[in-house]
């Protein structure tokens, strides 16, 4: 399975887009990291969303970073 990952410190229009549009692709995880002081967006059911540093440390974000696929920042 693909794995993708977002990285919002805001929700601007073109990432909940491509979020959408990925997260309808067949085989194809996505997963929402919101960074600090990041509002929470309206997103499609079934995409994992993480807080950090709420529920998710640095190390842990490195570590889902070199983990996926792909990664896009915000």
């Amino acid at each position: 399975m693909r794995t993708t990952l977002h990285l919002l410190k805001g929700a601007p229009g073109a990432a909940l887009a491509a979020i959408e549009r990925q997260h309808r692709e067949p085989d194809t995880s996505v997963t929402v990291v919101l960074l600090h002081g990041a509002p929470t967006p309206s997103l499609p059911r079934g995409v994992a969303v993480r807080h950090v540093p709420r529920d998710l440390g640095y190390g842990e974000l490195l570590e889902l970073i070199f983990a996926s696929d792909q990664v896009i920042a915000w």
